[in-house]
């Protein structure tokens, strides 16, 4: 007598779960390519992309799209992002219990130094800013909460790469980094000199590295370990000597240990 089968999928050799999982990940795959490109982008351009098939991305699209998680221009048959994904986001920086503390640090620097703070988390090989508070003097308009940018390029980066061994950063880095200027550090070799400089000095420092026209310095918020959280300040180059620049390190190295201490005694982990 047959035995009998809860899951017939199972039984007939259906991989079932596994092609659920398959169309989840590649749902993901596709809000991330979204996210990484600025520009309404058509099934094709997303098949380019992605290499997905036609079909599977008509399906993707139409769930994404009454979901909310994409919007649709319909005369040129091109999608983006939907206010879904701002929801989301949103409700990250919303619940996340470090987010108030950091944005009270933010607004002390900002005060002392008249420059723009930033509170950012690195992400594998990016820093993603969470939190920014622009100085007054500024013209820059776009807020750069959400917004990630290379670890190695960036103050904030270099903070948190700071927290890791050699041979961690040698096995998370790719041994080409990336220019986003001129002056950007583009080997392993020079980003290991700049994280003992790091730890030697107590906070990270970047001359136009990330953007012309701006330097920055930025210290690890010690709560955790390795730290996953910095802050860092922005400033004009044109505005600030070296002594200037590291006041402000300084300032930060000791305000990020303050905010460390004030964190764990909340018990923020």
């Amino acid at each position: 007598m047959p035995q009998k089968v809860d899951n017939p999928a199972a039984a007939e050799g259906a991989p079932a779960e596994s092609s659920g999982v398959k169309s989840a990940r590649r749902a993901v795959d596709l809000i991330e390519t979204f996210a990484a490109n600025d520009v309404w982008l058509s099934l094709s351009d997303l098949h380019a992309r992605t290499g997905f098939p036609r079909s599977s991305l008509h399906g993707l699209l139409r769930t994404l799209l009454e979901a909310g998680w994409l919007e649709a221009d319909t005369n040129t048959a091109r999608y983006r992002l939907g206010v879904r994904a701002l929801i989301c986001g949103t409700a990250y920086l919303d619940r996340d219990a470090v987010v108030p503390f950091a944005t009270e640090a933010l607004e002390r620097i900002r005060e002392k130094t008249g420059f723009t703070a930033h509170f950012a988390r690195r992400n594998g090989t990016e820093v993603v800013y969470l939190e920014t508070r622009e100085s007054q003097r500024s013209t820059h308009l776009v807020s750069r909460v959400g917004r990630t940018l290379p670890a190695h390029a960036t103050a904030l980066g270099k903070a948190l790469l700071a927290e890791l061994t050699h041979d961690e950063i040698e096995a998370l880095m790719p041994s080409a980094l990336t220019a986003l200027t001129p002056n950007t550090i583009t080997t392993l070799e020079g980003l290991h000199a700049e994280c003992a400089a790091t730890r030697e000095r107590g906070y990270a420092a970047e001359v136009e590295e990330g953007t012309l026209g701006v330097r920055c310095v930025a210290a690890v918020i010690p709560y955790r370990i390795p730290g996953t959280d910095a802050i860092s300040c922005s400033m004009p180059i044109a505005q600030v000597s070296d002594d200037d620049a590291r006041r402000v390190g300084e300032l930060l190295a000791e305000t990020t240990t303050e905010l460390g201490q004030q964190l764990r005694r909340a018990g923020i982990r």
